[in-house]
C-alpha cells in the first residue's frame, strides 16, 4: 500500500516526541511504502536537515511555511475576477456572526472560497502577490464590514487586514505546492496526515481533486492549540486574532467532515472534534504509542525508588503550573519535614524557571542537619540528560511518587511514562489525565496546592498503597500505550480505508480483500498463473 503521510513542523526534521510517534509508525509498517510530505516552520529546522528514514520511504518532499513564496506570478484580468470571486466567498464564511464550525451558511461559504482559490492555484500557480494586493484588501474589508459580520471583525482597521493578508497568505500556501498529481499524492492509497490545520490541507486537497482517502491524527487539537497561543510573536490586535481565530474554526470543521477517518489520540480530543462537527461514527481513537522497553529496567526494579523523594518530569512553563506545585510541597514539608522534590526539566521558558527557582529559596531556605554539615535545598532543579538523570527513565527512578500539576494539558506523555515506570502518581484533573491513569493514581482539582499536598501525603504514610498503584500503573500502561498496539491499529486503519474506497456502490464490504490493490509480485504468485506456452500447446 502506498501511504502519502503528511507532516508540519515535525517529522521527518523533528527529533522530539512530534516526530517520534511518525518515525515508530513508519518504522512498524514496512510492508508499505511511504511518502513523506512535510512542512516546515523555520530555516533552523532544515538547516539540521532529515532523521535518518528507513528504505521503505521512497519520497520526501519538503515546503517552508516560514519564508516568502513568490514565484512572480501575476495574473491576467480574468483570473484575477476569479481570484477575487474565491476569496470573497471565503471570507465571508470567515466574517459571519456565527461562531459554530459547522454553521451551514458560513461553513459552505468557506469551504466553496477554500476549493476555488485552490483549483485557481492548480491551474495557474501561486497567490503571493495576490493576497498581498489591493484587491484582497479591499475583499477582506468589505467582508469585515457587511452586514452580519461579527462583533470582533468590524472594528477591523487597514493595518488589521494587512496583517491578517499576510497571515492568509502563509496559512493558503500549501494551496500552490505542486504535490496533488502524479507522482504524488494522486498516486497514494491513503493520505494520512499527523495533525489538522496546515498539515491536512494537502490531504483534503488530495481527496478533492483525485478522490485519495483521507486520515486525520490529532494528539493534540490544533484549533484548541490556536486559542492557547500566547506567542510573544504573535497577532496582539483583536481583529486579526477574530479572524484567524475564525479562519481555523472553519478550517477545523471542513476537515473533519470531510475526512473519511478522524483517530484522536484521546478522548478529550475526540470531544473537541465531535464539538466542531466530526461525524462520531468516523472517529476512532488511537493513544499515542511509547518504547516500553526504555523504561522496562525501571519498571521492573523492585525498590521502585526513593519513599521520600517527589519527582516532577517536564517542560517549565506557567500551564504546568509549578508555583502551585511550590505550595503544595511547602504543605508536605510541615506534615513529612524528611521529604524531598526534585524537578526535572526537559525545556523551559527562561523567565517562567527563574522565577520558580526564586519561590523556592525563598520557601525553602537552605536546611542543615547540624551546625557542620552544608546546608541543602528540599527542591532541586535538575536537566534530563545531566549528570543525575541521562534519561528520562533515570527521572523517574528517583522517587516512589510522580507528580503532575498542570492547569492546562491534552495527552499527558509524562504521565504515561511515569505509569510505565511502576511509579503511582499524584496529578490534577486537566485534560486526558483521568483517562489516561484510569485508577490507578490521585487525581486531585488544579489550582488547589492544598488538594495536591493531602494526595501527596496520603502516598508518603502508606508506601504500600502506592507501591500497588505503581504495579496498577505500568500494567494498564503496557496494556494500551505500547508502540505495537499503535501501529496495529493504523494498520487496521489503513486496511479499512482502501477496502472502503475500492468498493463500488452497492457492492459487499470485503468481497475483494484490501490486500488485492497492494503493489507487489507477491499479489499474483507465479505458481498461480499457468505459462502460456503450455497452454497453447494443449489446445
Amino acid at each position: 500500500m502506498r501511504i502519502g503521510l503528511l507532516t508540519e513542523g515535525g517529522y521527518p526534521y523533528a527529533a522530539g516526541e512530534a516526530g517520534l510517534w511518525c518515525d515508530r509508525l513508519v518504522r512498524g509498517l514496512p510492508q508499505h511504502e511511504f511518502a513523506l510530505y512535510a512542512l516546515s516552520r523555520s530555516a533552523g529546522q532544515e538547516e539540521r536537515g532529515l532523521v535518518p528514514l528507513p528504505q521503505h520511504v521512497t519520497r520526501v518532499h519538503t515546503a517552508p511555511l516560514w519564508a516568502p513564496a513568490d514565484d512572480g506570478r501575476t495574473h491576467s484580468r480574468r483570473e484575477r475576477r476569479r481570484f477575487a470571486d474565491a476569496l470573497r466567498e471565503l471570507v465571508r464564511g470567515l466574517c459571519g456572526g456565527s461562531a459554530s464550525p459547522a454553521g451551514p451558511v458560513s461553513a459552505g461559504a468557506f469551504a466553496a472560497g477554500l476549493y476555488g482559490l485552490a483549483e485557481l492555484a492548480r491551474d495557474q500557480g501561486g497567490m503571493y502577490a495576490a493576497l498581498r494586493s489591493e484587491t484582497a484588501v479591499r475583499v477582506l474589508e468589505a467582508g469585515c464590514r457587511a452586514p452580519g459580520a461579527g462583533r470582533g471583525v468590524r472594528a477591523a482597521r487597514v493595518t488589521d487586514l494587512l496583517e491578517f493578508a499576510d497571515e492568509l497568505e502563509r496559512l493558503l500556501r500549501p494551496l500552490s505546492l505542486d504535490w496533488y498529481g502524479e507522482p504524488g499524492l494522486a498516486a497514494a492509497d491513503v493520505c494520512h496526515a499527523a495533525a489538522g490545520g496546515a498539515a491536512a490541507v494537502p490531504g483534503l486537497l488530495a481527496k478533492r481533486f483525485c478522490g485519495v482517502p483521507l486520515l486525520v491524527t490529532e494528539y493534540g487539537v490544533q484549533l484548541r492549540a490556536h486559542y492557547l497561543d500566547q506567542r510573544p510573536d504573535g497577532p496582539r490586535r483583536p481583529a486579526v486574532r477574530a479572524l484567524l481565530a475564525a479562519f481555523h474554526v472553519r478550517l477545523a470543521g471542513e476537515i473533519y467532515a470531510r475526512a473519511d477517518l478522524l483517530t484522536p489520540g484521546n478522548a478529550h480530543a475526540r470531544r473537541w472534534q465531535e464539538r466542531c462537527g466530526a461525524p462520531r461514527e468516523r472517529v476512532r481513537t488511537v493513544y499515542p504509542g511509547m518504547e516500553a522497553d526504555r523504561f522496562a529496567a525501571v519498571g521492573e526494579d523492585p525498590v521502585r525508588g526513593d519513599p521520600d523523594t517527589l519527582v516532577w518530569v517536564g517542560r517549565v512553563e506557567p500551564a504546568k503550573d509549578l508555583i502551585g506545585l511550590l505550595h503544595a510541597f511547602a504543605e508536605v514539608r510541615r506534615a513529612a519535614p524528611r521529604t524531598r522534590l526534585r524537578i526535572f526539566v526537559t525545556a523551559a521558558a527562561p523567565g517562567y524557571l527563574a522565577d520558580c527557582r526564586s519561590l523556592a529559596a525563598q520557601l525553602f531556605p537552605d536546611e542543615a542537619a547540624d551546625a557542620r554539615t552544608v546546608g541543602e535545598n528540599p527542591v532541586s532543579f535538575e536537566e534530563v540528560g545531566g549528570p543525575e538523570a541521562p534519561s528520562a527513565a533515570d527521572a523517574y527512578a528517583a522517587g516512589r511518587i510522580v507528580l503532575l500539576s498542570s492547569v492546562v494539558e491534552g495527552f499527558p506523555l509524562t504521565l504515561a511514562e511515569a505509569m510505565l515506570c511502576g511509579r503511582a502518581t499524584v496529578s490534577t484533573d486537566v485534560g486526558a489525565v483521568c483517562e489516561v491513569i484510569g485508577g490507578t493514581g490521585l487525581v486531585v482539582p488544579p489550582r488547589n496546592p492544598r488538594a495536591l499536598a493531602g494526595a501527596c501525603l496520603a502516598l508518603l504514610e502508606d508506601p504500600e498503597r502506592a507501591q500497588r498503584l505503581g504495579a496498577a500503573a505500568r500494567a494498564r500502561a503496557l496494556e494500551l500505550f505500547t508502540v505495537e498496539q499503535n501501529v496495529a491499529a493504523f494498520r487496521e486503519s489503513y486496511l479499512w480505508l482502501l477496502a472502503r474506497a475500492s468498493r463500488g456502490e452497492g457492492e459487499v464490504p470485503f468481497d475483494r480483500p484490501a490486500e488485492a490493490r497492494v503493489p507487489g509480485h507477491w499479489t499474483t504468485p507465479n505458481w498461480s498463473v499457468e505459462p502460456p506456452v503450455a497452454e497453447e500447446a494443449a489446445v
